[in-house]
């Protein structure tokens, strides 16, 4: 099989565990790239937060794809359009984010692209988000009373003995507007009802004429399973949570130890 896109998640996959790309793995994309391959990067961060990657990848000149908010949005490293988005309605997500004042010990986190609205800085994950996301802190009294834009993504945080136990109500009445997961251990996600990563992946080789058997794809966590079940190829990380690595066609080494390039020296002649 010639395959023709490489998808792949950021954190955990891509990166180390340092938050960056290693040579190996950076020289093997690059070299995929060159043979025309299309990377798209695709994660759960907010779209600002994948440009050090877009760059260090150079998906610029290949016209690589930068898919962020868990598939929320799709857009051109090269002429930075935005193919595809899907915001939450304003309605629902100031219900939801009122919804989520009922448990303090929730963290919701939520962006306009720009700023994160939060009521204090110190709250679970706000500040590395803001670092890992090139977004600034915005401090409001109440964050659903600050919400003016339909967000792409609402994040809520908290550590996982608090976070876990509180999944049923954090999405309880909102099943039918909105998609949930975790994409992390201290992370519940809510996008649009029906967004994944795997539909932005299925618009995405729609758009460019690129069947799903012609994707591999690689990943660590549970937000990585409907994208690797899309692709022609899975490939869970040495790292990847077991549900992952259960449904995966391959399981390559960690994120620390190039298993993104082990993988690709395999099946490209670079």
């Amino acid at each position: 099989m010639k395959y023709k896109m490489i998808a792949l998640d950021l954190d955990g996959t891509l990166n180390n565990d340092d938050k960056v790309i290693t040579p190996r793995t950076r020289e093997a994309l690059l070299a995929v790239q060159e043979q025309g391959v299309i990377v798209a990067l695709v994660s759960g961060r907010q779209a600002p937060g994948l440009q050090r990657e877009a760059d260090a990848l150079r998906l610029e000149n290949y016209h690589g794809l930068r898919i962020s908010y868990n598939g929320g949005r799709i857009q051109d490293a090269a002429t930075g359009e935005i193919l595809f988005d899907s915001a939450i309605d304003h309605e629902t997500a100031v219900a939801f984010l009122r919804h989520l004042e009922a448990w303090p010990e929730l963290s919701p986190i939520v962006d306009d692209g720009e700023f994160i609205y939060t009521t204090d800085a110190s709250r679970h994950k706000v500040m590395d988000e803001s670092r890992n996301n090139n977004l600034k802190v915005k401090i409001v009294e109440n964050i659903a009373a600050a919400v003016t834009f339909k967000p792409v993504k609402i994040l809520t945080a908290a550590p996982n003995e608090i976070l876990v136990p509180h999944l049923d109500d954090i999405r309880r009445g909102f099943e039918d507007k909105l998609s949930f997961v975790q994409s992390a251990p201290w992370f519940y996600e809510a996008t649009v009802k029906g967004v994944s990563k795997s539909s932005a992946l299925g618009a995405a080789c729609e758009r460019l004429g690129i069947k799903p058997a012609e994707v591999m794809a690689f990943g660590d966590a549970q937000n990585d399973i409907s994208m690797l079940d899309f692709a022609g190829y899975g490939v869970a990380m040495g790292n990847a949570c077991e549900e992952l690595k259960a449904m995966a066609d391959e399981i390559t080494a960690s994120n620390n130890e190039d298993g993104i390039a082990l993988t690709l020296e395999r099946y490209f002649a670079i």
